[in-house]
């Protein structure tokens, strides 16, 4: 199907067939568990603070302000929750700048879920079943768990957490090349996960990371500890993030440092400063019920689970193509 004088879609009909399978066995598997689908607004006022994510802004005649795509349908499903809705997933697109690239496009498809009275480990019994399902036949050892901690021990020999800054640095100098990093710790630790940590784990496996730090909490509880961690995980397959997930922070207050911490770094970055949320954090202030949430890449799920080597090979048109 790609060799039509350049406007045919990138993936083969097969591929297609095979997209449409794994969404229909993701709606299979919520709805057995009586999970409700939702669907929310690509387009809203407000956007992520994160330091490391950027949105896309979209334009409305008469409207003053600018619109934003989405990152995650996260902040809207919270809200959902808060005023009385069930269990919840959703199968969506999103949106984010700046990432292209052979595991990257800026819209991709994502499926994001809730759970009432879930923590993140009961969650992450529920992610392996999923993807254990999606994903059957490729693994071929049992899932695993460890923690942020003991995944930088056995890969890079070094605790992540007791480390300073100047060995962490160092360290991203002499195995990643990368030098200049400045003075913030957690763009220390995203890179040494995202190129040297995480292209390790998921070997032939499902390989679940939890416990992070706790300045890499973002909308996840704190955990009592010393040091404290974040009620946070990932999943990783083959070197490749598929999944982020919480035990949600509920208290309004806390979320709301949190963001203006974030909105302090991105200005002394000369990043774009966007909104806040002031919706999220009313239902958060109204009260948002004890639970925890996860977001799959579900365009790497497909990969994965087909073969392929490049996100272009699943998607019917890539941004460039589109």
């Amino acid at each position: 199907m790609s060799g039509h004088s350049g406007f045919g879609p990138g993936a083969s009909l097969a591929l297609l067939g095979a997209r449409a399978a794994m969404l229909a066995r993701c709606r299979e598997f919520f709805a057995a568990r009586g999970v409700l689908e939702v669907e929310t607004p690509i387009l809203a006022q407000a956007t992520v603070t994160d330091l490391h994510m950027r949105s896309l802004e979209s334009r409305i005649a008469g409207r003053p302000r600018p619109y934003y795509l989405q990152t995650s349908p996260e902040y809207a499903m919270k809200r959902l929750l808060a005023a009385g809705s069930p269990d919840i997933y959703q199968i969506c697109k999103v949106f984010r700048d700046g990432e292209s690239g052979r595991l990257h496009n800026p819209e991709f498809t994502m499926l994001e879920w809730y759970r009432r009275g879930f923590d993140h480990i009961r969650l992450m019994d529920e992610v392996e079943a999923l993807l254990g399902g999606l994903l059957a036949g490729r693994l071929g050892q049992p899932p695993e768990r460890i923690s942020y901690r003991e995944a930088f021990l056995r890969v890079l020999g070094v605790d992540p957490l007791a480390a300073s800054l100047a060995e962490l640095g160092a360290l991203a100098a002499r195995r990643a090349g990368a030098s200049g990093l400045g003075d913030h710790r957690d763009t220390v630790l995203d890179l040494l996960m995202g190129t040297l940590v995480g292209p390790a784990l998921g070997r032939d496996r499902l390989t679940l990371v939890y416990a992070y730090p706790a300045s890499q909490a973002a909308l996840a509880r704190l955990l009592p500890g010393t040091p404290p961690v974040a009620a946070r995980f990932e999943a990783y397959v083959e070197g490749l993030e598929l999944c982020n997930g919480f035990h949600e922070l509920t208290d309004a207050a806390e979320q709301r440092r949190r963001f203006e911490a974030d909105l302090a770094l991105r200005g002394a970055r000369g990043l774009p400063q966007p909104p806040v949320d002031e919706r999220l954090l009313a239902a958060l202030e109204a009260g948002l019920p004890d639970c925890a949430g996860v977001a799959v890449g579900l365009d790497r799920v497909l990969m994965l689970a087909t073969g392929c080597s490049s996100i272009a090979e699943v998607l019917t048109f890539t941004v460039d193509e589109a």
